[in-house]
């Protein structure tokens, strides 16, 4: 066997269009462009993407490697070992804590994540909790709740 051997299987090509060869050949003439245009011209036409001159999707868009999430909630964040500070029973709050001065701003709804440890049990209520926050606060003999965002 020989590489001039080799060809594509029987049936699975379909011989080239030849256009322009007068009209008995079926696209004699025009050639199956039309009559008059840019369309018609020889060469290849337009590039992909090009709307005539207006300008193009590709330019519309912004420029930024993703978009802007809409109505975005930005957390005030606080780990569950900042928690272990204040004193066992005490109901945690962004209020509370603010009093406390263990957070010094609100940044928005409290959300409370899951790094440090917990041995004091506490009644905690904020807009969000991560898995291991959850965790970490049963663990502790403690509860948590989730309040509204913004009210």
């Amino acid at each position: 066997m020989r590489l001039d051997d080799i060809g594509p299987q029987p049936g699975s090509t379909k011989r080239r269009r030849r256009v322009g060869r007068g009209i008995a050949a079926g696209q004699g003439a025009s050639c199956g462009f039309g009559m008059r245009g840019q369309k018609s011209r020889s060469g290849s036409g337009t590039r992909p993407g090009f709307e005539g001159g207006q300008l193009p999707l590709y330019k519309r868009l912004p420029k930024l490697k993703h978009f802007p999430i809409i109505n975005r909630i930005d957390y005030t964040v606080i780990n569950v070992g900042k928690l272990a500070e204040l004193p066992a029973g005490t109901e945690v709050t962004l209020k509370s804590l603010i009093d406390h001065k263990i957070v010094t701003s609100n940044d928005g709804p409290l959300k409370i994540l899951g790094n440090g440890d917990l041995a004091v049990k506490l009644d905690v209520k904020a807009a969000a909790f991560t898995a291991s926050a959850k965790e970490k606060i049963e663990a502790a003999g403690g509860t948590w709740e989730v309040i509204a965002a913004y009210k």
